[in-house]
């Protein structure tokens, strides 16, 4: 019966809820990497001050934060915002904002999620129109909502989840009525 001890159940349970930890700390350091290029005092960077809050909130330790920052004003890392526009199911619009440090595989794998899940790889300033402004700490939200059919609904929030679970994505926003 080897394999059903006690511990042997915990060290599993450690093992997914420790990658899980893993990557939403990781995508939150990326956030503030990317906010601390411009200016890497957060008193004078309100989006770095934002992208902080969130961190502290999700427990990450002062110390990674830090290493985050001084990554970014050392320029060693080489991370950039992206922003892709797609279509869902439905013809709903959907924004998505990825930090990534190698444009052409992000570019590729979204669009792979995307044909996985009935969705469309749209062109810049295509879907853009339908949202507010993208601003420092704040989320796009839609200007037009739109209601879609309920089995095209559970489609769009299937590839949601989908852009989600890229490790990549910070943020995904559609124009579907709530």
């Amino acid at each position: 019966m080897s394999g059903h001890s006690h511990w042997a159940g915990i060290k599993h349970k450690k093992e997914e809820k420790d990658s899980k930890r893993g990557a939403v700390f990781s995508k939150l350091l990326n956030a503030i990497s990317v906010a601390a290029k411009p200016e890497p005092n957060p008193d004078f960077n309100p989006r770095l001050r934002t992208a902080i809050e969130k961190a502290r909130e999700a427990n990450i330790p002062h110390n990674n934060i830090q290493k985050a920052i001084k990554g970014a004003v050392e320029k060693s890392m080489n991370l950039e915002e992206l922003v892709f526009e797609a279509y869902g199911p439905g013809g709903a619009a959907i924004l998505i904002i990825a930090i990534t440090g190698s444009h052409n595989k992000t570019v590729a794998e979204i669009k792979k999620v995307l044909s996985a899940n009935h969705g469309k790889w749209a062109e810049p300033g295509s879907v853009r129109w339908a949202f507010s402004e993208i601003l420092p700490g704040k989320d796009p939200e839609a200007k037009f909502t739109e209601d879609i059919a309920p089995e095209e609904k559970s489609g769009l929030l299937a590839l949601i989840r989908a852009l989600h679970d890229h490790e990549d994505v910070q943020g995904v926003y559609t124009n579907l009525a709530v």
